[in-house]
């Protein structure tokens, strides 16, 4: 978890209180906007749950205080103003009072956000393995047969993209995407970790 240093925030500019964007660290999704002052940032960066300053009730309010559903602190940044608040956080349930995911909508997450929430998803089932689920029992056949099935999945992917319609090869090319992540997290790693190599793989490409 990164904190952020008050210090570095410009609090006069609005009169004690700074926006406060909340981000889905997983899926980049925009979840709610809220209001912190000093101690809502204290507050923040000590327990790890995001923490406002409530404008109608005068008072600090922690992000599922009532409701449960808090939103976990991954790393607070502030912007090249040091004016407002970005906290990337991992939501434990829906954000928004209303039940849904984000106050803004579905159109506050990105196209390929589902993979984000599926990567997580994933790791739930090999945290909690329920029975009767598809995941679990893949878990439970081991990392050999895990790694049979991304295999089995990558031919029939390529098989889909010489001769198969688009609806075949779509459908197959998300069976191999999903036998992937659950490798990945067999192995201790995420889709995350994934990017984090392609991403090294670019900066380092001349």
């Amino acid at each position: 978890m990164n904190a952020l240093d008050p210090e570095r925030l410009d609090w006069d500019k609005g009169g004690g209180l700074l926006p406060a964007i909340v981000q889905d660290a997983r899926t980049g999704a925009v979840l709610m906007l809220g209001w912190m002052n000093r101690e809502a940032l204290r507050v923040t960066n000590e327990s790890g749950r995001v923490t406002f300053h409530s404008r109608s009730k005068q008072r600090l309010w922690t992000k599922g205080e009532s409701s449960g559903n808090f939103l976990a602190l991954v790393a607070l940044r502030a912007d090249c103003d040091g004016d407002a608040i970005l906290a990337l956080a991992e939501p434990l349930g829906p954000t928004c009072h209303a039940g849904t995911r984000s106050c803004f909508g579905d159109v506050s997450a990105p196209s390929l956000a589902f993979l984000g929430e599926l990567d997580a998803l994933v790791a739930r089932r090999e945290r909690e393995r329920p029975q009767g689920s598809y995941t679990t029992g893949l878990f439970a056949s081991g990392v050999r047969r895990i790694a049979q099935k991304v295999g089995e999945e990558g031919v029939e992917t390529a098989l889909a993209g010489v001769g198969g319609d688009d609806t075949e090869l779509l459908d197959e090319a998300a069976d191999l995407l999903f036998h992937l992540i659950v490798l990945l997290r067999v192995r201790g790693h995420s889709l995350a970790d994934v990017a984090v190599a392609l991403a090294r793989r670019h900066t380092a490409t001349p």
